[in-house]
């Protein structure tokens, strides 16, 4: 029997109908950009395995460093128990995030750092108000319930993630047990006014707002203006609203800069890190936090303690990696490779322009990142373009999984420019073809 007879056996893959969905392709190996199929097929990996491969597969040097630690320790209880790679990596991170974070708090993906910031956020309100009533003071703080979010975003498939991300087919089965929370638009000039209105109305009942910098990714590849954001984040700071900044997808250098909110003046309390955090090798979460977070939870009232945890928490394997990661984006190489996707990218959206192509909307770019819509059908995820995309895209070596309509790019940092350009050239081709009646 071969692979694809025993996946469909017993396997269940996410985001996929039973019905009506090709067979999974068997990848018996990664090396560098490509991922390499049972018969020796190699296909150019241009999502970099749902983003979060950021220096190729397989990976010498982040496979060594494992490997020695695996030799010295491999997991321990994170709970009355530390160790020395998740140290250093709290002590390496913390200088490099955009913002004067204290304290880092270990995960196993980006769901759940989003839903340690939601908790951390509702109960530092929480904590606070407590204090208050056991001090016989106003217990105002109690009113601050809710979480503001955006349209069209996501931040994840646990329910407190679900709950604030847009009401989406990602969350139809489950919207009468999703959480109560405040969405509005991603900030425009048009609406700005509009959006710090419904703030100063609902702000003291607001618990924290949570937002993708800049670039909504599952949500269709949404791209909003940082000065924008900017002007919202004072608003939402002026009613002492704690800001959480989902940097999952665009933490690392995917939009250019080394994290997103980079981009702005105004920083987040809050920061959520996953995906490329380990160069795309190993499951790691990650949420740091503000000194004036952690210290609502500082307390000889224990009932005070952020009762969170996973038992892969900090994970000696997977903190090493994502040393090693850290250490190879910290090589002048890969920053210049980071520089040379980016313009590459930039004279690539700038033709798709130049093409006028009939069926091409919305072509945009932030660093490493290009995104379009095509005008063929509904503007959905569901829209069947997709696995048309993918299978042509497969049939000349290069793996793309477009979301619905939405066709993008997100190459791991060690594509060689030739190889960015035969995925540039496939997308050209896959455009020039579907224009046909056939399709």
């Amino acid at each position: 029997m071969n692979l694809q007879d025993r996946d469909k056996a017993v396997i269940w893959h996410p985001f996929t109908p039973f019905k009506h969905s090709p067979a999974p392709i068997p990848i018996v190996r990664g090396e560098g950009v490509y991922l390499i199929d049972e018969q020796g097929r190699r296909y150019i990996d241009a999502i970099s395995s749902w983003w979060v491969n950021l220096h190729g597969h397989a990976h010498p040097y982040i496979a060594e460093r494992i490997y020695r630690q695996a030799n010295i320790l491999e997991q321990v209880i994170f709970a009355g128990f530390t160790h020395e790679p998740a140290i250093e990596l709290a002590e390496r991170l913390l200088p490099k995030l955009p913002g004067d974070f204290s304290k880092i708090f270990y995960s196993d993906n980006g769901s759940t750092a989003t839903e340690v910031a939601i908790k951390m956020a509702l109960q530092f309100w929480w904590n606070r108000a407590v204090g208050s009533q056991k001090a016989g003071i106003d217990s105002q703080p109690t009113k601050r319930k809710k979480i503001l979010a955006f349209n069209d975003s996501y931040h994840g498939d646990t329910f407190g993630s679900m709950s604030v991300s847009d009401r989406s087919i990602f969350t139809l089965a489950f919207h009468d047990k999703l959480f109560e929370v405040v969405f509005i638009n991603t900030p425009s000039r048009e609406n700005l006014p509009l959006l710090k209105q419904v703030i100063e109305k609902e702000g003291d009942g607001i618990a924290a707002f949570i937002y993708e910098p800049l670039l909504q990714g599952a949500g269709g590849m949404k791209l909003y203006e940082a000065d924008l954001l900017d002007e919202l984040l004072v608003t939402v700071k002026k009613h002492n609203i704690i800001c959480i900044a989902d940097e999952v997808m665009t933490g690392f250098g995917r939009t250019g800069k080394l994290f997103a909110s980079a981009y702005c003046k105004v920083q987040p309390d809050i920061i959520c890190l996953s995906k490329g955090l380990t160069g795309g090798t190993m499951a790691l979460g990650v949420t740091a936090v503000v000194s004036s977070i952690v210290d609502a939870f500082v307390s000889d009232d224990k009932l005070k303690t952020f009762f969170h945890g996973h038992s892969f928490t900090a994970n000696p394997l997977a903190c090493t990696a994502a040393l090693a990661s850290l250490d190879l984006l910290e090589k002048e190489s890969c920053e210049a490779n980071i520089e040379n996707i980016v313009q590459l990218n930039t004279e690539f959206t700038e033709g798709l322009r130049k093409s006028k192509h009939a069926l091409l909307k919305n072509i945009r770019q932030l660093g490493t990142v290009v995104a379009f819509e095509i005008e063929q059908g509904e503007n959905s995820y569901l829209n069947s373009i997709a696995a048309v995309i993918t299978e042509k895209a497969l049939k000349r070596g290069v793996y793309l999984r477009p979301l619905g309509n939405t066709v993008y790019i997100m190459p791991p940092y060690c594509i060689g420019m030739d190889q960015l350009e035969l995925v540039y050239t496939a997308i050209k081709e896959i455009l020039a073809e579907i224009q046909t009646p056939s399709l």
